[in-house]
């Protein structure tokens, strides 16, 4: 039984699905050792390695999902955008795109000759994995590639993003267009391959207000899921964005993804029961005593009361710090609960 994809249909199992995010690398050895070789673009261009990375916390975790080894800007470098991933700084633009000329340069994604190694990489890891286990593809939202776009790097305040929001909503709506048709394209492409669940990531919608949510970004985040046609679950994912919930629901996805700022019942009756939830523990919470993670992972469940339609996650990533003992505790943990 695959639990990951009942859970994403609201429908009861045995025990409650697990996987965290950034679970792929950080703190798993053997992917430090791989890291010692290899930076992330490298490993995402070898098929073969890149399926190891991808398949590694399954075989050291127990999780119930695998999720594809990439980087959100893998489609952009794709089609040529100028960037570099830098260590502990994330994607660093060439030239900030904040012209309609700029804008224009982003030409469409072809999956199949653009990023064959994505696409590769996805039938491997389908032809290793257990049919319990769910293989999730993945994107970046409109709105999060787009403040990487226009600031250059990453940002706390995202103040060129805004300026060009509210300054020049002709090339904002041309820029999230092409952004949510790349995504599609490339979320498309997974599928066919053979992911059987999305996650768009959409990390720092959480910058925003419901108005400036509901003007300014959900058109294109609808757009990205009315494109997959349900074809698969579809998880919609931000983090800070306990007041975008409902809209983030309206937006499309089967699954809202939740954060640690909102407890989880909250959460889930301000999205609705019509929607399965993923989430939330504090992902910090994991570098201190396995007593504050047990204590704080029983409370996450005792949230869910064991409503079908519940995934555990984190509410971000794991940080590279976490011990590994704390994550293989926590998922025998989650996977020992019966509600």
């Amino acid at each position: 039984m695959n639990r990951v994809l009942r859970a994403c249909a609201l429908q009861p199992v045995d025990r409650t699905p697990v996987w965290f995010m950034r679970q792929a690398g950080r703190a798993l050895p053997d992917y430090r050792a791989v890291r010692k070789k290899y930076d992330l673009p490298a490993i995402t261009k070898q098929p073969e390695l890149c399926a190891e990375v991808t398949l590694q916390p399954v075989r050291c975790l127990g999780v119930d999902a695998a999720i594809l080894f990439a980087d959100i800007m893998t489609p952009l470098m794709a089609i040529g955008v100028d960037m570099r991933i830098v260590e502990h700084a994330g994607p660093v633009m060439a030239t900030p795109v904040r012209s309609l000329d700029r804008v224009r340069r982003l030409r469409p994604i072809e999956p199949e000759q653009d990023v064959p190694f994505v696409l590769e990489t996805v039938r491997l890891v389908r032809r290793q994995l257990s049919s319990e286990v769910a293989l999730i593809g993945f994107a970046g939202a409109p709105f999060t590639l787009a403040s990487y776009l226009v600031e250059g790097k990453a940002s706390r305040t995202f103040d060129q993003t805004k300026r060009l929001m509210y300054s020049q909503p002709d090339v904002w709506s041309e820029l999230m267009g092409r952004l949510a048709e790349i995504g599609a394209a490339y979320l498309k492409a997974q599928i066919a391959a053979g992911v059987q669940v999305i996650q768009l990531f959409d990390s720092w919608v959480g910058c925003l207000s419901p108005d400036d949510y509901r003007s300014f970004v959900q058109p294109y985040s609808r757009q990205v899921f009315d494109a997959l046609g349900g074809s698969v679950p579809a998880i919609y994912f931000g983090t800070d964005t306990a007041s975008l919930l409902p809209d983030m629901a309206a937006a499309g996805g089967s699954v809202i993804g939740l954060d640690w700022r909102v407890q989880l019942d909250e959460g889930w009756a301000r999205v609705g029961y019509d929607h399965a939830i993923q989430g939330n523990l504090d992902p910090a919470v994991l570098l201190g005593p396995w007593s504050a993670v047990e204590a704080a992972a029983r409370r996450v469940l005792e949230r869910a009361a064991g409503r079908p339609g519940h995934i555990f996650n984190l509410g971000h990533g794991i940080h590279p710090e976490t011990p590994l003992d704390n994550l293989v505790r926590l998922v025998e943990l989650v996977h020992g609960d019966r509600r």
